[in-house]
């Protein structure tokens, strides 16, 4: 078994989408990135990458790589689940939590961790999503930005989730 850790940050602004696990969630202000700027997804693909050693998520999806502009970061998921698959391993469980101070997620955390899952092509109670703020401390507490953190773990596809 391997477990991997994720983080990303990234500055809210206007005219751009809030997109969280594939979410579009309604909102006057969205990520800035080069892709669709989706934080919660990012973590995940670091985490994802971090534990089979593979690097990190702008080594593999480089911004400034005129492919990735605008582009949808379960794409750039399920890019990253491919290397996984290569690499001979599976999630056996994805645990997050994204900070932001408005607006509250908890009537999307289902429908992020259904999208994800589909992604992933594992079953939703197999991922985790939390939701906190910053109490108004900090950048991302004054509503500047938005955080993710991502801890996975993975098991080589030969042994059974019993063992």
């Amino acid at each position: 078994m391997r477990v991997g850790f994720g983080y990303d940050i990234h500055k809210l602004t206007t005219g751009r989408k809030l997109i969280l696990g594939g979410v579009e969630i309604p909102n006057l202000l969205g990520e800035e990135g080069y892709s669709d700027g989706d934080t919660l997804t990012h973590a995940i693909i670091d985490a994802l990458l971090g534990a089979a050693d593979l690097g990190d998520i702008g080594l593999h999806f480089p911004p400034g790589n005129k492919h990735y502009l605008n582009i949808s970061s379960l794409t750039l998921l399920k890019k990253t689940m491919d290397l996984i698959a290569k690499a001979g391993y599976e999630i056996m469980n994805i645990d997050s939590t994204v900070i932001i101070e408005k607006p509250k997620l908890s009537p999307y955390i289902q429908s992020i961790k259904l999208k994800l899952a589909e992604v992933i092509n594992t079953a939703a109670e197999n991922i985790s999503v939390k939701a906190k703020t910053k109490e108004g401390i900090g950048e991302t507490g004054s509503g500047k930005a938005v955080e993710a953190y991502a801890v996975i773990l993975l098991c080589r596809k030969n042994i059974s989730r019993t063992e």
